[in-house]
């Protein structure tokens, strides 16, 4: 897509020198892999553009491959999500969608061939056993006693293993390389392990599963890849990668890592994200607190902001945390294009016009969006009694309150001038109403005399208003680094009390009535809001996507 292609990176500057010396016969072929063990988040948006986005940039093909080799975390659910946030961030992978799992029998094979040429081995090490023969980084290891057992036993142990005679935990196999190496991966990492577990796809027809660091390559050298995308943390694993190839000498695509993407008061990693899930500190994959696509897309992000925010922080090589008031600012950028205008007021506070008359109502013209006008206009109903932000009117206001006070003329946007003319308290002294009068010479909000008014309101009849709950998001957590801990602190302690706040009262002008599950206005003056899949026939459900306040694009003028 054009927007991934806008910003230069080393990721595409290696692409183009591998073509212009003619490497992989002139082929571009990447992959998206992701573990189907969560859904994804905006991190993996960043892969996801990047790996579609480069393919595509230079004519080439990218793969969808579901890295399940683990039984114990993987579902279906996750498979199906995660094609759903691939799709709608933009992308297809048409026919290529693959599984790791499809290539067990022949990764099973290359085990094989890696024993026959004594460079595997089954060891019989306990997990705690393993680690301490691993040794540190500061001291070498030392070799499994198993380590020099012979070809043809280590071939009936494998197989043996693969037949189920074994019960997990009991025996690995073990890649046989170096116990001193530097790199702690090359000491003769795991290839299988024992689990008598279920697959997602499979079933019970296996009983050892490969790991990562074993089907990574090996998947990747079958379906013809050139340029392996990973992030960072795997860098140190780029020589194990490199070696396993060798050894089988099979294509050798290129191992190529980049920064994985942080961001501002947010956790980004699946396993704490399943946490909160799980224990139910949030309501889902899908809550709109947390950064899964699945999230933001229910909050009402759009794929286009998304896509152009991974285009905006590009590819590094260096780890950085983003701040999120920059991905928020390219929803704004989106939404303020696209969204309808509409009115609704989310604290209602009830306004009596006297001199409007009994029983009348008419209807006014609005614009739907003033940065479209092939978006036409709209009508919105007026009448005597309307409903408006009670953070609208102050009783005795400080001297820079331009709004609606006692004595105090506004204007109602597309309407009239009004002046509160009497305020209503309850028995508790809190105010329940406003009495204003209005000048219909002003209809449209100009007056025909020339005079001012400081401040415009928005409002809505409340005869034809409709009921709706909105829902505000804030931060999910309340440090800008919520793992950054002390020690023996809980990531959780850092959760924002605050990041969910119901309004259950809130009315809205009536065209929201045909509002369907995932459709975004802009409220005006509020900011975005994105009708929810609670919503029913007896009250519409919306969810606070970003407000209208940018301090991204402040923070940004400053420093141009």
């Amino acid at each position: 897509m054009d927007d991934i292609k806008k910003r230069s990176n080393f990721i595409r500057d290696i692409i183009k020198k591998d073509l212009k010396e003619g490497k992989n016969s002139g082929r571009v072929h990447t992959r998206f892999p992701p573990e189907p063990n969560g859904y994804l988040h905006i991190g993996h948006a960043k892969a996801v553009c990047l790996n579609f986005g480069l393919a595509e940039e230079f004519h080439g093909k990218c793969n969808l491959r579901f890295d399940d080799t683990n039984p114990t975390k993987e579902e279906s659910e996750y498979v199906e999500s995660i094609k759903k946030d691939v799709r709608w961030l933009g992308f297809d992978w048409e026919k290529k969608e693959y599984y790791t799992s499809d290539y067990f029998d022949r990764l099973y094979e290359l085990a094989v061939l890696l024993v026959k040429k004594g460079k595997a081995y089954v060891c019989d090490l306990n997990a705690e056993e393993m680690r301490k023969y691993r040794g540190t980084l500061k001291g070498s290891g030392k070799d499994s006693p198993y380590r020099e057992r012979g070809i043809e036993e280590n071939l009936k142990l494998l197989e043996a293993m693969r037949k189920g005679k074994y019960e997990d935990g009991s025996k690995v196999l073990r890649a046989k390389i170096d116990m001193s190496s530097p790199n702690l991966n090359m000491r003769d990492p795991v290839i299988y392990r024992i689990l008598h577990r279920k697959h997602h796809r499979t079933g019970n027809d296996w009983c050892i599963y490969p790991t990562y660091d074993w089907a990574h390559g090996q998947s990747d050298s079958i379906e013809g890849i050139t340029h392996s995308i990973c992030t960072l943390e795997f860098e140190d694993h780029r020589p194990l990668y490199d070696w396993f190839i060798d050894q089988l000498d099979i294509h050798h695509p290129q191992q190529i890592e980049f920064a994985r993407l942080n961001l501002t008061y947010t956790v980004m990693s699946k396993r704490k994200l399943l946490e909160l899930v799980e224990k139910k500190y949030i309501n889902g994959w899908d809550d709109p607190r947390i950064p899964t696509l699945s999230g933001v897309r229910r909050r009402g992000y759009t794929p286009e902001a998304v896509r152009n925010f991974c285009t905006e922080i590009s590819v590094a090589k260096a780890d950085s945390t983003v701040d999120i008031a920059l991905l928020e600012y390219f929803v704004r950028e989106d939404l303020n294009k696209k969204a309808p205008r509409v009115m609704g007021v989310i604290n209602p506070l009830k306004v009596v016009i006297d001199n409007y008359p009994d029983g009348s109502s008419e209807e006014l013209t609005a614009i739907n969006n003033p940065e479209d006008p092939s978006k036409g206009t709209r009508k919105v109903p007026f009448s005597k009694i309307l409903y408006i932000e009670r953070d609208d009117f102050m009783e005795d206001p400080p001297k820079k309150f331009y709004r609606l006070a006692p004595g105090r003329e506004v204007r109602l946007r597309y309407a009239y001038f009004i002046k509160c003319i009497d305020v209503v308290k309850d028995t508790d002294g809190d105010i329940i109403e406003l009495h204003c009068t209005y000048d219909p010479e002003t209809k449209g909000g100009d007056s025909p005399d020339g005079r001012r008014v400081k401040a415009t309101l928005h409002w809505v009849s409340a005869e034809h208003s409709i009921l709706a709950e909105v829902r505000l998001f804030d931060r999910l957590f309340i440090k800008e680094n919520p793992l950054k801990l002390e020690e023996g602190r809980d990531f959780k302690e850092n959760l924002n009390p605050d990041s969910l706040k119901i309004a259950n009262n809130c009315r809205l002008e009536p065209s929201l009535s045909a509002a369907r599950p995932g459709d975004i206005y802009q409220f005006e003056r509020l900011g975005y809001f994105c009708a929810d899949l609670d919503s029913t026939m007896k009250k519409a459900v919306f969810n606070r996507t970003v407000t209208l306040r940018d301090q991204w694009a402040k923070i940004k003028k400053a420093g141009s």
